[in-house]
């Protein structure tokens, strides 16, 4: 006969779940037959879907896209094309954003803890403002009470022929390269090499006999005369393209050369720059501000300035504390340039939303819009995940 113990038994298993592996283990179970139960279920609906393929990305777009630096699209072009078009536009917008984004950020947020009543006063209205209003409505404010309100291209504002500003924009000289330009590059990297070989040499030097050898001056007096010389030795392979004003039809206006920057893209780059701008000064004033005063004064004790204390003591300590949050607002700045779409700029949401009115596939467009911002952020989150391991103190 075999005699069951409940109550050992259920000693035995209560002392089990007390165990906290074994807690861990039966709730990561539990989470991973949930995962699968929801994957499964989001698949078998998929497979009810008819146009969950990608072939007709292959298909000609038949529509134009605007704002279009260093890309050929043409309207004939593919799908394909128009999309990767789209990805250009936004990835531009992102990295010209973060850039002015962390420069504005930086200066409100030293600004904001100057001794200088003024200053330190329109900074926090600044940060203030801009934080506690919405984004779209900041870009829509831009594009349509300012940018929209400037004049026909026929009265644009100009200077000498080097800048036009009108409603359609602001058009600014650029350069054009022809077929030497690749050889000028490959001599201006030899010119870099050489002049970076030099400062090390007029580094060891001034090591080793004292005195000011005047490393960097010598440095880039070197790669200038380099960039110069190769510059007219190769036929100078690149030529200043001015904009100019021209008459393409019965009293319309329109500018030709050079680089068009369009109101929807300075709208949205405006928005966005100021509005992370803000953000981005509470980080810097809060990483400023956790540091010991102890160090300023230090570095004042020693005859430094306000300019050396804050680049040569401050700002590389407050960095461990800024990066972390900072990369946020790069990610958060990233995932806000979808707003583009409501002014028309031709970004991939403007793109896959353009595709999907003209041809239908709105599951996988709207797959490869979710999987290029994942994309996008991932790589900012590398880059300043690496940024960041490379700024820490050894051992922490």
């Amino acid at each position: 006969m075999v005699t069951i113990r409940w109550g050992k038994d259920l000693t035995d298993l209560g002392l089990l779940w007390r165990r906290r592996r074994t807690r861990r283990i039966i709730i990561q179970i539990a989470i991973a037959v949930g995962v699968g139960l929801f994957v499964f279920y989001m698949a078998d609906k998929a497979r009810d879907l008819d146009d969950l393929g990608f072939d007709f990305l292959s298909g000609s777009g038949d529509f134009p896209l605007s704002t279009q630096w260093l890309t050929n699209y043409e309207s004939n072009d593919t799908l394909l094309g128009a999309y990767g078009a789209g990805i250009f536009n936004t990835v531009r917008l992102v990295v010209i954003g973060i850039v002015l984004a962390t420069a504005l950020g930086v200066f409100a947020g030293i600004a904001r803890l100057s001794t200088n009543w003024l200053v330190s006063r329109l900074a926090t209205l600044y940060v203030e403002t801009i934080r506690n209003t919405p984004l779209l409505i900041q870009i829509v404010i831009w594009y349509v009470v300012v940018f929209l309100q400037l004049p026909r291209v026929e009265d644009a504002i100009e200077y000498s022929g080097l800048f036009y500003l009108s409603v359609k924009g602001l058009a600014l000289p650029s350069l054009t390269i022809d077929g030497s330009f690749g050889i000028w590059v490959i001599l201006l990297v030899l010119g870099a090499v050489a002049a970076y070989v030099l400062q090390r040499w007029l580094h060891r030097k001034e090591e080793q006999e004292g005195g000011s050898k005047h490393t960097v001056a010598w440095a880039f007096l070197l790669f200038t005369v380099v960039a110069v010389v190769t510059y007219l030795l190769t036929g100078t392979p690149l030529e200043p393209d001015t904009p100019q004003v021209v008459i393409t039809g019965a009293n319309i206006y329109s500018v030709s050369g050079g680089i068009q920057v369009e109101p929807e893209f300075a709208a949205v780059l405006l928005g966005l720059v100021i509005y992370t701008g803000a953000f981005i000064a509470e980080i810097v004033r809060g990483g400023i501000q956790a540091l010991p005063k102890g160090q300023t004064e230090a570095a004042a004790a020693l005859g430094l300035s306000g300019y050396q204390r804050l680049t040569l003591i401050i700002l590389p300590q407050a960095l461990r504390i800024i990066i972390p949050p900072l990369t946020n607002q790069f990610l958060n700045l990233t995932k806000n340039s979808s707003l583009a779409v409501v002014i028309g700029y031709p970004e991939i949401i403007f793109v896959g939303n353009t595709m999907i009115n003209k041809i239908g596939h709105a599951a996988p467009v709207y797959l490869m819009i979710f999987g290029t911002y994942l994309l996008l952020s991932l790589a900012i989150s590398v880059g300043m995940n690496a940024f960041n391991r490379s700024v820490q103190l050894a051992g922490r």
